[in-house]
């Protein structure tokens, strides 16, 4: 690494490079009562665990004003139930969620599209409906985030925003 000329490095001093220290500690692993040994557990209702999982409440404030829905629905509800698949999706590759991850689930559900097809809007009225409010509705929010199969969420938000339209069914994973 190169240093800067008023550092006191003489010039006959021979070049530094990196050694392997001489102690190398052992692995961690868990020792703690209440620790998770081997995956973390997965069922209904447990969710899907990631870090800064936080930050999709401030990409869901600055998404608000892009979301379309139709009388009837609510924007707190899509954005709720499309953030907790965002959610999802950025736990499946172990990274905190990001705007494309939520751009996904909106465009998946046809939230941003001007004119989504009739039966994908009945349908997410009757998923949705008062998802927004996660105390009341913590279960069908679960529902709603299960709901999309894992191959989905692999896609790209480009993907699903030009497949949507014609095969919504299938990508969201709701047979009826």
């Amino acid at each position: 690494m190169a240093a800067p000329r008023f550092s006191p490095v003489s010039p006959v001093e021979s070049v530094r490079y990196y050694e392997s220290p001489q102690f190398v500690p052992s692995g961690w692993s868990p020792g703690r009562p209440g620790e998770i040994e081997g995956r973390q557990p997965a069922g209904e209702r447990l969710g899907y665990q990631g870090p800064d999982q936080g930050y999709i409440i401030t990409l869901a404030k600055r998404a608000e004003s892009r979301v379309r829905v139709t009388p009837g629905e609510h924007v707190e509800d899509a954005l709720r139930g499309c953030s907790l698949i965002a959610l999802r999706r950025a736990s499946l590759f172990g990274r905190a969620p990001s705007v494309h991850d939520l751009n996904l689930a909106l465009s998946l559900w046809g939230f941003l599209s001007d004119n989504p097809p009739a039966d994908l809007v009945a349908v997410r009225k009757e998923l949705f409906s008062g998802v927004g409010n996660a105390v009341h509705h913590y279960k069908e929010g679960r529902a709603i985030a299960d709901l999309v199969p894992e191959s989905t969420l692999r896609l790209s938000p480009e993907t699903v925003a030009t497949q949507f339209a014609t095969s919504w069914r299938a990508l969201t994973g709701y047979a009826q």
